[in-house]
């Protein structure tokens, strides 16, 4: 009978969720049916990807195995559903009409130019020479040409360039790889430059500026070794010093790069990454002013593999906007935002449907989850009972959008605090909503009054879930981590509102998805002029070397610290912590963007070893200003100022680890807040807590910042409507 059951004619279904389509799945498992001697069908519906096929049970037996583990690398299957059906006497395999039934898909992030691809693009014989928008079933644009799903051609941006006969022939071809390759295109029938490549070059060689359309939006691009032309375009886009990016096909002459970091460079998401500047690379100073390190991506699209090759020098490619502004992605938006900063725009007649900025990753966690990450879907431990959106916060804002157990974060969007960027959170969430057919019934939002998100969310007919700023930090670590707690949550960053209405942000709290108390925190002290002292962190320094009965070198403090009398709220952000410790030893005193004290305080300690400066822990409060003071005297003695800065480093990590001992249980701690950016202070603190015997878990796929807050949040709300919460 065994026998019998393997050798008679069988047929089977299966239903495949996850990141399929767009990915090249059809096409795989046309191939493989093909292998495995099958007939039957394949198609898109509007869940996922639904196949049957007919043939000998052992075969299908086989298939069903290779659907799992011989899927396109780019696939990602979440689940694999399969049932028996009766035979219908197919008599081959084909690829069959999307069934639209309204479900929610998922959809695969943007990937970069796959090698294949590239071969071509440079292949004097190949028709596609040097075709800027050649892509086949592993690379291209996915996420950001989609206009609805299932994925089919005619619901993408390519809708209007019908096929030639020869792209015609590759897409009808199951032996080609590009088989039902939806964003197919050659010189023929596909999209077109609106300025010659050679023009566009030569605007760059000259030192000009260059606005160049990308995949998720408008870039703006100059030579990364013209000291001048950086100056130019820093002066003209409004950004002072924040660092910016470097392309480059030949990363190895602009960075040092370790093996993690390589890896990470050269994945299909082409994200920026941070690594350390070489000694003499041919990057002008003023692309990341007193930094050592750059961040730096390959070229992900065959247009900027033509650009660099064309210019065969490092390019800067930053963000098309004016500071604190979403990425332009329409061409006429481009046209009229960046018009007084582009020399010469390179844009092209393929439409953007999605905003969708460069992704960023330092370490081994995402500073920034956008292109090439983003919206891969992300598990939650505990499922959403009721579709739910989750609204973010302020800064480095996103959103996130939970149903049953998968929660998709939208592209980074940047800080809200614009009234454009405003404009493009609702935009782009009305676009996420209808492509993945979600009609949010709850609305988790944090509890600052004056965020933009929970403004929003205020509006909304909808139940409301409020989430403290740090319980969410802390959820995204867990639920990343597929955990529910209870845990330890060490959640060190800037600023978050707390529960008694004051400004927290040095917290260790014992937290599960659902619920949190605070343990131990940071000592608060005051922010002399409240939104100017995250903007001037001498104030912030003065406040505590006077509570520390040490002299303060500012003569401007006299008049300064009036306002304690009336705008002074007090915080216990481990933000400004580093903000006057910095300020203290002459690093920075004012600051151009956020965090950027604390980022050169670290690059000053780089790997300087030290011994931990002192730091009381009683009564569940960390002292910090016994480090500030320390810091004064030691520097005041002549001490220098990197072993100063590294002292202090491990200060706050030994005084953190020691009030994750005096709380004793439970055993796991999570590390979150955008503080844990810093890997000289990650690093230590998961050394201590590892060697007391904690379980230390930190961020690998959700950025550590307000990035990741909508994830938290959106965990903690699903935790939340959980029958056992």
């Amino acid at each position: 009978m065994a026998l019998a059951s393997h050798t008679a004619l069988a047929r089977r279904r299966f239903e495949i969720t996850g990141i399929v389509q767009g990915v090249g799945f059809r096409p795989f498992v046309g191939a493989l049916a093909a292998r495995h001697d099958l007939a039957g069908h394949v198609r898109n519906t509007g869940a996922g990807v639904e196949v049957e096929v007919e043939g000998r049970g052992d075969l299908l037996d086989a298939f069903a195995a290779a659907l799992r583990d011989e899927a396109p690398a780019a696939a990602r299957v979440e689940r694999l559903d399969e049932e028996v059906v009766p035979p219908r006497g197919d008599a081959g395999f084909r690829i069959a009409p999307s069934l639209l039934d309204g479900a929610a898909a998922a959809i695969g992030p943007d990937l970069g130019t796959c090698g294949d691809c590239l071969r071509e693009l440079f292949d004097p014989a190949d028709r596609r020479f040097r075709y800027p928008f050649l892509t086949c079933t592993a690379c291209g644009p996915r996420f950001t040409i989609v206009r609805a799903l299932p994925y089919d051609r005619e619901r993408t941006t390519l809708a209007g360039f019908p096929l030639c006969p020869a792209c015609r022939s590759e897409y009808e071809d199951p032996s080609d790889r590009r088989f039902h390759a939806e964003a197919i295109a050659c010189p023929a029938c596909g999209p077109r430059l609106s300025l010659e490549l050679g023009r566009a070059v030569a605007v760059l060689r000259d030192g000009g500026i260059l606005a160049v359309k990308g995949l998720g939006g408008w870039h703006l691009a100059c030579l990364a070794d013209d000291e001048a032309a950086v100056a130019r375009l820093r002066a003209r886009k409004a950004r002072d010093a924040k660092p910016l990016a470097v392309m480059t096909a030949a990363p190895d002459l602009v960075v040092e790069l370790d093996a993690p970091e390589r890896e990470l460079l050269e994945a299909p998401a082409r994200p920026i990454v941070l690594a350390r500047r070489r000694s003499g690379a041919p990057v002008a100073e003023g692309v990341a002013p007193g930094s050592p390190w750059l961040g730096v991506v390959l070229p992900y699209t065959p247009l900027h593999h033509l650009l660099a090759h064309d210019t065969g020098r490092p390019l800067v490619m930053t963000s098309g906007n004016r500071s604190d502004e979403p990425i332009a992605t329409g061409d006429a938006e481009a046209r009229a935002r960046l018009g007084s900063i582009a020399d010469a725009f390179l844009g092209h007649d393929r439409p953007i449907h999605r905003r969708c900025e460069d992704s960023v990753m330092r370490g081994s966690f995402p500073v920034r989850r956008s292109r090439g990450l983003a919206p891969a879907a992300l598990g939650l431990p505990v499922g959403a009972a009721r579709p739910l959106v989750a609204a973010g916060g302020q800064l480095k804002s996103t959103f996130c959008v939970a149903a049953g157990r998968r929660a998709w974060m939208s592209p980074h969007l940047g800080d809200l605090d614009a009234p454009a960027a405003r404009r493009a959170f609702r935009e782009d969430l009305e676009l996420y909503l209808g492509m993945l057919g979600v009609r949010p019934q709850v609305i988790a939002h944090d509890l600052h009054p004056g965020y933009a998100a929970t403004a929003w969310a205020l509006e909304q007919d909808a139940e409301l879930v409020p989430v403290q700023h740090h319980h969410a930090h802390a959820a995204a670590c867990l639920a990343e981590h597929g955990r529910t707690g209870p845990a330890l949550a060490l959640v060190f960053d800037g600023t978050g509102l707390g529960t008694d209405g004051t400004l927290w942000g040095g917290e260790l709290l014992r937290c599960d998805l659902a619920s949190f108390e605070r343990v131990a925190h940071l000592e608060p002290v005051p922010l002399p002029g409240g939104e100017a002292a995250v903007r001037e962190p001498w104030r912030v320094a003065a406040a505590y070397l006077e509570r520390a009965g040490r002299p303060v070198p500012w003569e401007r403090w006299t008049l300064v610290r009036q306002a304690l009398a009336v705008n002074a709220p007090a915080s216990s952000g481990m933000g400004r912590l580093f903000d006057a410790v910095a300020a203290v030893l002459g690093v920075r005193e004012q600051v151009g963007y956020e965090g950027q004290a604390a980022i050169e305080l670290e690059h000053l300690a780089a790997g300087v070893a030290a011994e931990a400066y002192p730091c009381r822990v009683e009564d569940g409060i960390l002292r910090g200003g016994d480090l500030v003071a320390r810091a004064h005297d030691d520097h005041a003695a002549g001490g220098a100022r990197e072993e100063v800065a590294a002292a202090f480093h491990e200060g706050v990590a030994a005084a953190a680890a020691r009030a994750c001992a005096l709380a004793a249980e439970p055993r796991t701690v999570v590390l979150s807040g955008g503080t844990f950016q810093n890997l000289r202070l990650l690093g230590s603190v998961r050394a201590r807590l590892t060697a007391m015997g904690f379980e230390v878990l930190s961020h690998r796929r959700v950025p550590p910042g307000d990035g990741g807050l909508s994830f938290g949040q959106a965990a903690v709300a699903a935790g939340r409507m959980a029958p056992c919460a």
